[in-house]
C-alpha cells in the first residue's frame, strides 16, 4: 500500500477509473449490509420476545363465575408501561374501556389493570404490549371468559405490522455502520497514521460515519414511540409519543449518544485542523502541528463512551454476568469498530488507488504494517469477546441450532471465518512486502490485495449487520426449550382387554414452555405396534390451587396417534397432563405424567 505524495510520485498520473471503482465500493458497502439487515430482519423479526411473562390473572383459556376484578400480569424483568399497554376486548373485537396500566404494588416488572364490574357473559381477549429492560417490545394477549366460553374473533396477535420494526431495525443498522466508519476511520487517520490525515478521501468517510451515526440515532429515536406503543408511524411527532421515548433508557441512551458523537466530531476536527497545518511535504504531513494530549485524551474517553451506549440498552445488561457482560460487549463492539472503519478508511485512500495503477509502485511504510498489527489485536479482542458473548447468550449447544438466534450466530461464525481467512493474505503480504521502506510491490499483486480487502470489506459490513439483527431476536439461552419426552407404562391392575395391557403411552411435548404447545401422544402396545382406542381426553393441572385443570382437546392424527395442538401453558413451572383413555365402554385408564414449563 502506498500514499501518492510527492515524495514517492513526483509525476502523478490521473487515473479515470480511480472515482468509479471508489463509489462502486461504497455503494456495495453500504447496500450488503442494509441487504442483509432487510433480508434477515423480515425473516425473523416475529422473534422480539426478551423478557418473559411468568403469570397472568385470570390465566388463558379460564372461565370465571363472576367478572375479575383486574387484569394482572408479571414478568422475569422490569417492564415500562404505556397507556395502550394493556387492552380488553370483547368477542366481537370492540375494545372495552378499562383503567389505565400500572405497576401492581409498585413492584416494576408487574402489569396490572382495573377491569369493569359489569362484565356479560362470554368470552374476552387480553391484549398486552410493554417495553422490556433491554428496550425491546414484547406483547401478546390471553383470553378469559364468564360464566361460560362462547364464540370470539378478536385477534390475539397485536403488533405495528412490518413498516415500525423494520425502520427501527434500518436506523440501528445505519448507526451501527456510522460507529465503525466515524469511530474506525478517526482512530486511523487520528492515531495509526498520521499522514492520512491529509487525504481528502479518509476525511469524507469518517465524515460520512458521523453523519450516518447522527442519522441512524435520530431514526431509532423518532421510531422508539410508535414501536413501543403499538401506534402507527405517523405519531413519531406526537407529544406523548415523544414524551414517552424521553423518558425511557434507550431514549436517554440515545440523546448521550448524540452528544457524545458531536463530542468526538470536535475532537476529530481539532486533530485534522492541527495535523494538517504547515508545509505540504511527506514529513511535514505526518508530523504537522502536535495535538494537544489532553485533546487526544478526551477522544479516548468518548470512544468508550460512545460504544457503551449500546450494551447499555441491550441483552448486555440482562441476565446472568452483568457486570462482565456490558464492558464485553463495549470491547467487542469497538474492535469490530476499528477494524472495519480503519479498513474501509485505508481502503479508499490507498489500496484502491495503488491497486489502479499499471506500474510498479512504491509501498506506504509505516500506514500498512502499522494497521496490520492494529487489525490483528482487534482480532483477538473480537474472538475472545465473541466467544465469551455467545456461551452466555446461547448456553447449549441445543439452543444454537434450536433457536433463530442460534442459526444466526452461526451464519455469523461463518461470515467471520471467510473474513479471517481473507485477513490473513493480507497478512501475509504486508510480512512480504510490508517491512522494507521505499519497496516496489508489483500492481499485480497490489490488485490482487484489493479484491481481497474488498470482499473483506463487504463481509465485514455483513457481519455488523447481522450484529444488529441478532440485537432484535430472542437470546437462545431464553427462547430455547426442547421437547419434553416421556414414557408411562400402563397401570398393571388395568385390564383393558386390549392390546394396551402391559403396554406404554408415549408423549412428546413441544416446545415445553410458557405459550401455544403441541403434544404427540402414542398408545404403544408391548409389540411396539400402535392400538386404537375408542377415545382419549386429557386435561392441564398446574401445583397452584388458584388455577383449575385446563381442558386439552385431542384429535386423532392416525390409529394410535393423538395430537393436541392447541395446549396453552400460561405460565412456566411445574405441570401434570393427565390423559383418561377410554379403552371400551365400561373400561378407562387414567394416566398422568409431570414436566417443568420454562
Amino acid at each position: 500500500m502506498h500514499v501518492l505524495t510527492d515524495k514517492f510520485h513526483p509525476a502523478r498520473r490521473s487515473d479515470h477509473r480511480g472515482p468509479a471503482l471508489r463509489i462502486l465500493l461504497i455503494a456495495a458497502f453500504v447496500v450488503s449490509g442494509l441487504a442483509v439487515e432487510l433480508t434477515f430482519g423480515a425473516m425473523f423479526r416475529p422473534a422480539y420476545a426478551h423478557a418473559e411473562l411468568l403469570e397472568s390473572s385470570p390465566v388463558d383459556n379460564a372461565v370465571a363465575d363472576s367478572p375479575p376484578r383486574q387484569a394482572w400480569l408479571r414478568f422475569n424483568e422490569a417492564v415500562t408501561l404505556t397507556p395502550q399497554s394493556i387492552q380488553l376486548l370483547d368477542s366481537s373485537g370492540d375494545r372495552v374501556e378499562i383503567g389505565a396500566p400500572e405497576h401492581a404494588a409498585g413492584k416494576a416488572n408487574t402489569a396490572a389493570a382495573a377491569l369493569p364490574a359489569g362484565l356479560r357473559r362470554g368470552t374476552y381477549t387480553v391484549a398486552w404490549r410493554v417495553l422490556s429492560a433491554d428496550s425491546h417490545v414484547i406483547s401478546g394477549a390471553f383470553r378469559f371468559s364468564v360464566g361460560e366460553p362462547s364464540v370470539s374473533v378478536a385477534s390475539t396477535e397485536r403488533g405495528t405490522g412490518a413498516v415500525t420494526p423494520t425502520v427501527h431495525a434500518v436506523g440501528r443498522g445505519l448507526a451501527f455502520l456510522g460507529l465503525a466508519l466515524a469511530l474506525g476511520g478517526a482512530v486511523l487517520l487520528g492515531v495509526v497514521w498520521p499522514a492520512g490525515v491529509r487525504e481528502r478521501r479518509g476525511r469524507l468517510i469518517v465524515w460520512a460515519g458521523f453523519a450516518a451515526l447522527g442519522l441512524g440515532t435520530v431514526v431509532v429515536f423518532l421510531a422508539q414511540g410508535p414501536y413501543t406503543t403499538g401506534e402507527a408511524l405517523t405519531t413519531v411527532f406526537d407529544p406523548g409519543v415523544l414524551r414517552l421515548t424521553f423518558g425511557t433508557r434507550i431514549g436517554q441512551a440515545l440523546l448521550a449518544r448524540l452528544e457524545i458523537a458531536f463530542a468526538l466530531a470536535v475532537v476529530f476536527a481539532i486533530v485534522v485542523r492541527r495535523r494538517g497545518r504547515g508545509d505540504t511535504g511527506a514529513g511535514a504531513a505526518a508530523r504537522g502541528t502536535p495535538v494537544p494530549a489532553a485533546v487526544l485524551v478526551v477522544g479516548a474517553m468518548c470512544c468508550v463512551a460512545l460504544v457503551s451506549t449500546w450494551p447499555l440498552t441491550d441483552h448486555a445488561h440482562i441476565g446472568p454476568q452483568a457486570w462482565l457482560a456490558v464492558p464485553v460487549t463495549g470491547l467487542h463492539l469497538l474492535a469490530i469498530s476499528l477494524w472495519l472503519g480503519g479498513l474501509v478508511t485505508l481502503t479508499a485512500c490507498v489500496v484502491g488507488p495503488a491497486a489502479g495503477r499499471s506500474e510498479r509502485v512504491p509501498l506506504l511504510e509505516p500506514a500498512l504494517p502499522r494497521f496490520s498489527g492494529l487489525a490483528q489485536v482487534c482480532f483477538t479482542v473480537i474472538a475472545a469477546t465473541g466467544l465469551y458473548l455467545s456461551w452466555r447468550q446461547v448456553g447449549t449447544l441445543g439452543a444454537l441450532v434450536g433457536t433463530e438466534y442460534g442459526r444466526l450466530l452461526l451464519v455469523k461464525f461463518g461470515v467471520v471465518l471467510v473474513i479471517v481467512a481473507l485477513a490473513a493474505q493480507g497478512r501475509r503480504f504486508v510480512r512480504r512486502h510490508g517491512r522494507r521502506s521505499g519497496e516496489t510491490v508489483p500492481a499485480a499483486a497490489l490488485r490482487r490485495l484489493r479484491r481481497s480487502v474488498a470482499a473483506e470489506v463487504i463481509l465485514g459490513v455483513g457481519a455488523l449487520s447481522l450484529t444488529t439483527v441478532l440485537v432484535n431476536t430472542a437470546p437462545a439461552r431464553t427462547a430455547y426449550a426442547p421437547p419434553v419426552r416421556a414414557k408411562v407404562a400402563i397401570p398393571a391392575t388395568a385390564r383393558t382387554n386390549t392390546g394396551l395391557d402391559g403396554g406404554r403411552v408415549e408423549v412428546e411435548l413441544t416446545p415445553a414452555k410458557q405459550g401455544p404447545n403441541v403434544a404427540d401422544i402414542y398408545l404403544v402396545a408391548k409389540d411396539d405396534s400402535l392400538v386404537n382406542v375408542p377415545e382419549i381426553s386429557g386435561r392441564l393441572e398446574s401445583g397452584d390451587k388458584n388455577i383449575g385443570s385446563l381442558p386439552v382437546k385431542l384429535s386423532a392424527a392416525e390409529p394410535g396417534h393423538y395430537v393436541a395442538s392447541a395446549i396453552s401453558i400460561p405460565y412456566p413451572g411445574p405441570w401434570t397432563l393427565r390423559l383418561d383413555i377410554r379403552t371400551s365402554e365400561f373400561n378407562e385408564v387414567p394416566v398422568h405424567f409431570s414436566f417443568t414449563a420454562r
